[in-house]
């Protein structure tokens, strides 16, 4: 009953010239098609740009969807499957020039409202796309494969859009444009891995999603196979590359969690006795980084009134707890609160 199934559901050899269609800039349509996609992805990474700097969740999202970055990445994935090395060069060259010009768009863009201040510890945009980890690489094989396996079938509507938006192509590269103009090589390093990540895991994943559903039967000769096979393997070896770095990344996550929660602990006791609490907490970087950036970075904000203990005694009992050195900034909300526990009320009718 399984390969009665499969047999029905494989790819249906007279889709193939549609498919070919979307994804590829070719035939008398080429012109137009080339100039709607630099269109979609200018405008995409002016807004995701700017969403990012702005903290914008929404405006970020609305960039994934027009960007159309997507479309040479599986079209490079369907090339390898047919083994079509011409298309595997174009569509492998469409992605490095998009990859270029986001980037480079992106510092313009930063440039051109450089007065503002960006803080790379706290804006959310940046620092969720910076420390990439294994599940950004399960959620974009995942995407990869649901990609894959819609485009290849004439009855399942578009899901490219939906694809980007799970594994957000163009904002990983648009921080990676801002923290270059800011100087910012770390964060600028790790949005690109969060980048390289997606772009190998769509390869692999979408891949073997074609392959089972049976594009590798159509056109297919042994010179094909060959481009084919060299193609593939550069995929899965990126990908295990990718994957080594984000298990390593990972591991270091943890023990930022782990030390963020050991900080805020030692706060939580610093402010016994007081009528002050804390409101937020974060630890900038990695223990890992310590002896390349120099001492962490504690950003502590803190609600109430009164007197304040000493801080000094704060940075001491961080350093004791943490085991390295630490450096505090301490923000106090300047309003004055009433406190209860597990709740803030906001002068005297709430």
């Amino acid at each position: 009953m399984l390969s009665e199934w499969v047999t029905k559901n494989r790819f249906d050899p007279g889709y193939l010239p549609i498919m070919e269609g979307k994804l590829f800039f070719e035939g008398e349509g080429k012109t137009r098609a080339i100039t709607n996609y630099i269109v979609l992805l200018t405008l995409a990474t002016v807004i995701a740009t700017y969403g990012v700097i702005s903290q914008s969740l929404g405006t970020v999202i609305g960039a994934m969807i027009i960007a159309p970055l997507m479309t040479p990445i599986m079209a490079a994935t369907f090339a390898i499957v047919l083994g079509n090395g011409h298309r595997i060069r174009r569509s492998i060259m469409v992605v490095g020039l998009s990859i270029v010009y986001v980037i480079g768009l992106a510092i313009m863009l930063s440039n051109l409202i450089s007065p503002i201040v960006i803080d790379f510890s706290t804006n959310l945009e940046i620092t969720s796309r910076v420390y990439p980890n294994l599940f950004n690489l399960f959620v974009a094989l995942a995407a990869g494969a649901a990609g894959a396996f819609a485009i290849s079938r004439e009855d399942v509507p578009d899901p490219l859009p939906g694809v980007a938006i799970s594994v957000a192509l163009v904002p990983p590269l648009t921080v990676v444009g801002i923290s270059i103009s800011h100087a910012e090589w770390v964060s600028a390093g790790g949005a690109f891995s969060l980048f390289l990540t997606n772009f190998f895991a769509i390869l692999f994943a979408g891949g073997a999603v074609l392959w089972f559903s049976g594009v590798n039967i159509i056109r297919i000769t042994p010179a094909y196979s060959i481009n084919r096979s060299r193609a593939f393997s550069i995929a899965v070896l990126g990908l295990i590359l990718v994957a080594i770095l984000l298990g390593f990344n990972g591991y270091r996550t943890l023990e930022q969690d782990r030390d963020t929660e050991l900080a805020k602990t030692t706060v939580d006791q610093w402010l016994e006795g007081t009528h002050y609490f804390v409101t937020k907490l974060s630890l900038t970087y990695r223990p890992g980084d310590i002896t390349l950036s120099g001492p962490a970075h504690i950003l502590i904000v803190v609600a109430g009134n009164g007197e304040l203990p000493v801080i000094d005694h704060l940075a001491e009992s961080l350093e004791e707890t943490l085991g390295y050195p630490v450096t505090i900034e301490l923000r106090i909300l300047s309003e004055q609160f009433n406190y209860y526990p597990e709740r803030l009320i906001k002068g005297v009718g709430g």
